[in-house]
């Protein structure tokens, strides 16, 4: 349920409902517009009688939430939320860009890279650390030495970085390095590491799981939410289907679903929901007009020594090209 202020209440009168509401059991999250306040108002699936709250001064009126997911939608939060992020707002018009690796691999390759992508114009820098592999001998990443060579391209280049956290213990010590952690799509449902993703004071990508819904992601968004945690972005990085000639399948449709059921920011990868770094430019310039906020891509300066996902990887003098791509685009959607 939400509880719409009337455009002249007080804040004592706004004080008092939101007492009511806690002295039922149950808690808030305060939205403030330019010309109202909107009280959601969170707790459990039981019914609420919402004339005790009608009735209070001040109050316009009260209206349910029959979205599963509360904090997360735009019922209870219609504006949109903006991320701050190196000086740009992430789910502002104007896209983000974030790239870099699939794996930190050495510090020479990271801060190659990151000098690549920053010139292009990237707007932040992303890198895996710690990496969740389909084989156990796969290469696993080069855990804290990683985020050290991360945060040595970060003062070289001024790019923030994006990294993951595999697992609750990891989210501390990848916080102390990274300026936003990454929740990948294998981890979507990881509860735990939801939580405690929630429970620091950290910008947080979310990544779709590759066989969960809309609903699906938008539920995990809510764990991280209700612990606390508002700076949540939602990234879309394509769904198993029947399909072989793609690593998996872009939902483009995602993008604006999300846009229309969620405040929360939206991020295309089409990297990994292509898997095929000949499509990675065409589907980027595809999720900008579908109305994305933001990119994440994959850069390596020689793909075919990658440690992991070379095979969709753009060299940075094609990543360059496609940020020009993307930018006219954008800047024909009034984005820029």
């Amino acid at each position: 349920m939400v509880i719409v202020m009337k455009s002249h209440s007080t804040d004592k009168q706004l004080s008092a409902v939101v007492a009511r509401v806690h002295a039922a059991g149950y808690r808030t999250s305060l939205i403030k517009g330019e010309e109202t306040t909107i009280i959601g108002v969170i707790g459990d699936d039981r019914p609420i009688d919402r004339t005790q709250f009608e009735m209070l001064d001040g109050v316009e009126k009260t209206m349910p939430v029959l979205k599963p997911f509360k904090l997360a939608s735009r019922d209870m939060h219609p504006m949109d939320t903006l991320i701050p992020l190196n000086g740009h707002m992430v789910g502002a018009p104007k896209i983000v860009v974030i790239a870099g690796p699939c794996s930190v691999e050495s510090r020479p390759q990271i801060m190659e890279v990151a000098q690549a992508v920053k010139e292009a114009g990237a707007t932040a820098l992303r890198g895996g650390a710690f990496k969740p592999r389909t084989s156990p001998y796969s290469f696993q990443g080069l855990g804290e030495e990683g985020l050290q060579y991360l945060a040595e391209a970060r003062e070289a280049t001024g790019l923030p970085i994006v990294t993951e956290a595999m697992s609750p213990e990891q989210v501390p010590l990848v916080a102390r390095y990274a300026d936003v952690i990454q929740i990948g799509a294998r981890n979507m449902q990881n509860y735990a590491l939801l939580n405690a993703a929630g429970e620091i004071d950290a910008r947080v990508l979310l990544k779709r799981g590759m066989m969960s819904t809309i609903e699906e992601l938008l539920m995990s968004a809510e764990y991280i939410l209700a612990k606390g945690n508002a700076q949540v972005m939602l990234c879309e990085r394509g769904i198993r289907t029947f399909e072989k000639y793609t690593r998996n399948t872009t939902d483009i449709n995602a993008v604006p679903v999300l846009k229309q059921l969620t405040h929360l920011p939206v991020i295309l990868d089409p990297s990994h929901s292509t898997g095929k770094w000949e499509y990675v430019a065409a589907i980027a310039r595809a999720g900008i007009a579908a109305g994305a906020d933001g990119l994440i891509i994959e850069v390596h300066q020689n793909p075919p020594d990658a440690l992991s996902d070379g095979a969709q990887s753009l060299k940075p003098e094609k990543f360059a090209q496609m940020v020009i791509e993307c930018r006219k685009i954008a800047e024909a959607m009034g984005r820029m």
